[in-house]
């Protein structure tokens, strides 16, 4: 007993790494059965896959791990379970080993059957010997815990002498010196150019072009065989989707043979509607590296009028500032207000694989989704010891906008605890983010049904006009649904769209200006990305001659996991470019309509009036004319924008006149609105003064950064939510917050003057002016405009920053906390 109480004692290790391996981990040596002493270690048991890959990796000896052993035990159990009681027991072994089938080697009585095979010893499914191998014990005690036993760590054999590897010298030349199977990204990147349509003999030739010309193999990848891509494409080939008739049975069939793709699956059911959530390895690799102190953006509405059930898409923003998705949900319309059971699921998986992982932002695309399941409304931001009294300062994130609450005191570290389950909650929220709202689809259907249904062009201009005044009147908070009510009265002529807009559009209005009141407004590269991945899922996925397919979920299930995964993983393979010759129609992917307008220069741009011109790219002869310009209402003649998307055409023309100063960003007017509102405080509390002076220049440094880098951009929202977590890890006890703060005229302390100076010196504009004064307080905004590149585009600058977002569920960062438990300088 007194063994288990050791094991069980032992901290859970949970490295936030994709793989884990023994270097990962801190091993602890306690007493096993007789006289040995067996070298431990406790992880999490759903990450136990990640270890077996991790220890297949090794530089030194590239190998394997099949499961030798396995035995289970039913979880429901008549008996009384003891400490050491086992639910599932597996032994991983090194794939060549136990066994050794070279010259003089022992095989166990039990394969006295093996028949040898007439090639050479050194085939990679040849047994060498290895002793090294792992225990994992699933205990009855601790179901999620894996305890790892692992004795036999070096790659020899019974001699202690090394038997495959570069280290074994009797394996060179032969296959022995590399591990025993191919890569998992070898084998995906075969599998997606077969998905694609690929020939077997055009990957194998590209393949050995690479390899000659680095000068012959080096690993075991590099010894791919054409009878390994032919067997991949005649399983691909053979394959279907309709396991069963039953279009319900097939899926729980698949279900059940891809449970490492599913995370969460739930039927029909008297009380609950199907939803299927699907997240590949890649994808959940791709969800840890870029959405960390990032954006998540919801894609919620596609193949509603043609799919028997809709897709879901969770995204998130590559390097290239591209929509990748990283989960797709399928479920009926219906069940969207089910959302909280599948996000918990999938955060879960997410820290499971990394428990630092953090969002910084979600962009929602739909008013009616659940809000509060994705953050929280109370925030705990700060405390700091004052005598034997805690104090808290409680900012309240309801609906995004940021209002100090009060202070609440806490006697004892008892109470403290009390007070951050009380306002925090063990489970209210899953990602704990502040929440943007997407305007793009809303503005699709807008421009491509007034193209449709609207022939007059001056009429179709100057309706979609006021349609974009009305919006930003709503986001600046000064409209209400009244202005479409006008518009609609203003434009009986126009009764096909009107007819449209009043059956489809009218109904929801209230909601959707809702949302746009209480929610900030997502940045226009956001949307572009958004808009450009809907319009490559609608490409790749509705490509079917046969329409009734789209009437089957298994069908769905099936094209998502294999063609659709190919398509956006091949967008991230970095040799694609060695098949560009070979793509299908559907396989090309480009840059976004607003990185392509990043490429226009601003000479091929010329403004006329209420009228631009903008000069075609790929044809100089042609020019494409924007109507309305300066706004993404405007209205482009190219054959993008006729389609109803956002062109880049009309994202130059932004960015000209924003540069100008002529058209302001109503994502930068929100968030100038916010920090004002945060600034916004009684004059009589000088912690609060240092507070609004150190937001302050804080601010302004970050305005600076992004100034002084031309490619280092981000989303004016994502700025707020990292402003309202930062702010009061910035509190200072400088002496002058009891003084006048400086205004313009220069009277003022020494730290005013500071402030001053750095928005002075801020190369992107006076953004504020006045931060406090003698007689209330606050703040007065004012100052040129950012330029567009540096107000609308959002990840890259975050995750250069991802220090500066540590904080975004308002908790104090653990390198600020000193050994008693409070700030230092407190």
């Amino acid at each position: 007993m007194a063994r288990w109480d050791e094991i069980l004692s032992l901290p859970v290790q949970n490295p936030p790494t994709l793989e884990i391996s023994s270097a990962h981990l801190v091993w602890s040596k306690v007493e096993g059965w007789g006289d040995n002493i067996d070298r431990v270690a406790l992880i999490p048991f759903a990450r136990v896959d990640d270890f077996v890959r991790g220890e297949s990796s090794n530089k030194d000896c590239p190998s394997r791990f099949h499961v030798e052993a396995r035995r289970r035990r039913s979880p429901k159990m008549t008996s009384k379970p003891k400490v050491d009681g086992i639910l599932e027991y597996i032994l991983y072994w090194c794939s060549f080993g136990p066994d050794d089938h070279r010259k003089g080697g022992i095989v166990r009585p039990s394969r006295t059957t093996y028949v040898p095979k007439k090639k050479s010893a050194g085939r990679p499914n040849t047994k060498r010997g290895c002793t090294c191998h792992f225990i994992v014990k699933r205990l009855i005690a601790e179901p999620s815990v894996a305890l790892l036993i692992y004795n036999q760590d070096k790659h020899v054999d019974k001699k202690g002498l090394p038997c495959h590897g570069p280290l074994d010298k009797k394996a060179a030349g032969t296959h022995a010196m590399y591990a025993p199977y191919i890569s998992e990204d070898l084998r995906l990147r075969v599998l997606s150019l077969l998905y694609v349509g690929v020939s077997v003999e055009t990957i194998m030739q590209r393949h050995n072009e690479s390899v000659e010309r680095q000068g012959g193999p080096c690993n075991r990848d590099d010894l791919l065989t054409h009878r390994y891509v032919r067997r991949q494409e005649r399983s691909i080939r053979r394959s279907t989707y309709e396991l069963d008739p039953d279009d319900a049975v097939s899926i729980s069939m698949w279900v059940e043979s891809h449970q490492s793709q599913v995370f969460f699956y739930e039927d029909f059911s008297n009380s609950e509607p199907f939803i299927l959530g699907i997240q590949t390895d890649w994808q959940l690799q791709q969800m840890i590296r870029f959405g960390n102190r990032n954006l998540l953006a919801s894609d919620s509405r596609f193949g509603t009028n043609k799919l028997k059930y809709a897709v879901h898409s969770l995204l998130v923003f590559n390097s290239d500032n591209k929509a990748i998705p990283v989960a797709w949900i399928i479920a009926p319309r219906f069940a969207r207000m089910d959302a909280h059971r599948w996000m918990r699921a999938l955060c879960n998986r997410v820290c499971t694989k990394d428990p630092t992982w953090k969002l910084a932002g979600f962009v929602v695309d739909d008013p009616s989704i659940d809000i509060l399941t994705i953050r929280f409304t109370p925030l705990v931001h700060y405390f700091k010891a004052v005598d034997d009294w805690i104090v808290f300062l409680v900012f309240f994130s309801f609906r995004d906008k940021i209002a100090l609450h009060g202070f609440l005191f806490f006697p004892s570290v008892m109470e403290l605890q009390w007070a951050e389950w009380v306002l925090g909650g063990p489970n209210g929220e899953v990602f704990q983010c502040s929440v943007l709202i997407c305007f793009w689809r809303v503005r699709h259907a807008w421009h491509k049904n007034l193209i449709r249904r609207c022939p007059e062009t001056g009429m179709r201009v100057e309706i979609f006009r006021l349609l974009g005044q009305a919006v930003y009147k709503i986001c600046s908070g000064s409209g209400t649904v009244e202005l479409f009510e006008d518009l609609m009265d203003d434009f009986v002529d126009g009764s096909d769209f009107m007819d449209y807009f009043k059956a489809v559009w009218y109904p929801r209005i209230g909601l959707w200006t809702a949302a746009l009141k209480a929610l900030p407004l997502a940045s226009q590269e956001s949307c572009a990305a958004m808009e450009f991945y809907h319009n490559q899922l609608k490409l790749r996925l509705l490509n079917e001659k046969d329409p009734g397919l789209y009437q089957r979920a298994d069908w769905l299930v099936d094209k998502l996991g294999t063609k659709v995964h190919s398509y956006f993983w091949l967008d991230e393979f970095s040799g694609k470019d060695d098949f560009a010759r070979y793509r299908k129609d559907e396989w090309v992917s480009g840059l976004t309509a607003w990185r392509r307008s990043l490429k226009i220069p601003d000479s091929d741009v010329i403004i006329e009036g209420r009228f631009a011109k903008v000069v075609d790219q790929q044809d100089r002869d042609i020019t494409h004319l924007v109507r309305n310009p300066g706004s993404e209402y405007a209205i482009c003649d190219c054959s993008w924008a006729d389609l109803g998307n956002l062109c880049e055409h009309v994202f130059k023309v932004i960015k000209v006149l924003r540069d100008k100063g002529k058209t302001p960003s109503i994502s930068m007017l929100q968030y100038k609105q916010a920090l004002s509102n945060l600034l916004h405080c009684p004059p009589h509390d000088s912690l609060i003064r240092d507070h609004a002076v150190s937001l302050a220049v804080w601010v302004q440094t970050v305005h600076a950064q992004v100034a002084e880098g031309n490619n280092t951009v981000m989303d004016s929202q994502a700025v707020e939510a990292s402003a309202t977590s930062q702010d009061m890890d910035m509190v200072n006890d400088n002496s002058c917050a009891n003084e006048n703060i400086s205004s313009p005229t220069g009277n003022g302390s020494a730290v005013g003057c500071d402030a001053s100076d750095s928005i002075a010196d801020n190369r992107g504009g006076d953004l504020i002016d006045l931060v406090a004064s003698e007689n209330g307080v606050c703040v007065e905004i004012s100052g040129e405009e950012l330029s567009s590149a540096e107000m609308e585009v959002d990840p890259s600058f975050i995750r250069t920053s991802a220090s500066k977002l540590t904080t975004l569920d308002g908790t104090v960062p653990k390198d600020a906390i000193n050994s008693n438990g409070f700030r230092d300088g407190s």
